[in-house]
């Protein structure tokens, strides 16, 4: 089992590759729970690949074992956030780590705006870490974030699988720079060139360049992310040579695709 980190900065199309990710790695696992924080994993549910849950403020009371028992009911389900504050919503997922790391089976946890669950400023439950620095016999994770530099450092160096696209903000691509084995500015889209980048990071078209994203008519059509392992192994993937059976929808409903 291992844990994967997806990131990249707002309109890079991360959502989008999170649940290819998802529906590719479903028929892997007797379980796969996503936490949906902002309603973007709905096309699993209507392409019939999960259940639908709704998390209000009766869910959040219930305890792991509880949760234990959603799951074993419901082994492929999506979990959207229903009016819950912030904290509310971090003990929910804390609840629903330790139900995970309790099973006998194996569970995929899919945890949406990562950052909101283990920020980087403030306290969060101590499952998280467990999640990252112990859950790796039956469970694996896939962390999604936009702001990395809001996400602990804890979970970030735990990961044994990165996936991550563009950024802008310095104290994003420092904390990239911190934990992988390459020239971090292939992520740094305002560069026009990576001077001495590796070949498997290469863009085939155009040699060292940062990753890009392309548009077609005003919206996103594909993106390049940098996939990195503890194996050692790097390359390049473009989003645009990917497709999924499920649709993907944004955060206002709208269907997004990628041809």
């Amino acid at each position: 089992m291992s844990h994967a980190l997806i990131a990249a900065k707002s309109g890079w199309g991360k959502s989008w590759f999170a649940q290819w990710w998802t529906e590719d790695n479903l028929p892997n696992y007797d379980h796969v729970v996503i936490l949906d924080r902002r309603d973007e994993f709905r096309g699993l549910v209507k392409a019939g690949f999960a259940t639908w849950g709704i998390v209000s403020n009766a869910e959040a009371g219930l305890s792991p074992a509880d949760w234990r028992e959603f799951i074993r009911s419901n082994p492929r389900v999506v979990l959207a956030r229903h009016h819950l504050d912030g904290d509310a919503w971090k003990g929910v997922a804390a609840a629903i780590i330790r139900a995970a790391l309790s099973m006998d089976d194996d569970v995929l946890l899919v945890i949406d705006e990562a950052h909101k669950v283990a920020p980087q400023s403030g306290s969060y439950p101590d499952a998280m870490e467990d999640l990252a620095t112990e859950g790796r016999g039956q469970v694996a994770s896939l962390w999604v974030t936009q702001r990395l530099a809001k996400l602990d450092e804890t979970p970030i160096s735990e990961m044994m699988v990165y996936i991550l696209g563009g950024f802008k903000s310095d104290n994003d691509l420092r904390k990239i720079a911190g934990n992988v084995g390459y020239n971090a500015d292939v992520h740094k889209v305002s560069e026009d060139r990576v001077p001495g980048l590796s070949k498997e990071l290469r863009a085939d078209d155009a040699g060292e360049v940062p990753v890009r994203k392309f548009t077609q008519d005003g919206r996103t059509v594909g993106s390049e992310w940098i996939y990195s392992d503890d194996s050692g192994q790097q390359k390049r993937i473009n989003s645009k040579r990917k497709s999924m059976e499920s649709e993907h929808y944004g955060p206002e409903s709208l269907p997004l695709t990628v041809p």
